[in-house]
């Protein structure tokens, strides 16, 4: 794939309908997906007309693998799961995005995937500055995206 020097990254819109953002590592935009069913965080490379990880130039993988790795284990020392899932799946939004999941034995999609299994819950508010607040100091960001 070539991708167009000019142009510049944005959010595609139904993420940035369904999540909130957390802040910006290197590569990626960190996301907290809205769905208060399962604590799950997505990672956007903010780079223009990306669809597939092999869009990626070599570095910029191998960095986009360090950032899922850290938001993983930022992720699992907050939620203490039982299991994280990790996709880059793009189906219906083809912007590339890596979904990690925090699974629990006792999640109402358990063990099955979580799309579609149950209508999305909305956070609590308290709760999700919480998870937002957990999450930031783990991984360092001050939140402004």
């Amino acid at each position: 794939m070539i991708l167009d020097p000019a142009a510049t990254w944005s959010l595609h819109p139904q993420l940035a309908a369904d999540t909130l953002g957390v802040g910006d590592l290197p590569l990626s935009r960190v996301l907290i997906s809205l769905d208060a069913n399962y604590p799950w965080l997505i990672l956007a490379p903010r780079r223009p007309g990306l669809v597939e990880i092999l869009d990626l130039d070599e570095t910029a993988r191998v960095q986009l693998m360090e950032e899922i790795a850290g938001v993983a284990g930022a992720l699992k020392q907050v939620t203490a799961c039982d299991k994280l899932n990790i996709a880059a799946l793009g189906n219906v939004v083809p912007q590339l995005h890596v979904h990690v999941v925090a699974r629990r034995k006792n999640d109402p999609a358990w063990p099955a995937p979580v799309w579609g299994r149950v209508a999305p819950r909305p956070y609590d508010q308290a709760k999700l500055d919480r998870f937002v607040a957990a999450l930031g100091k783990k991984l360092g960001l001050d939140g402004d995206c």
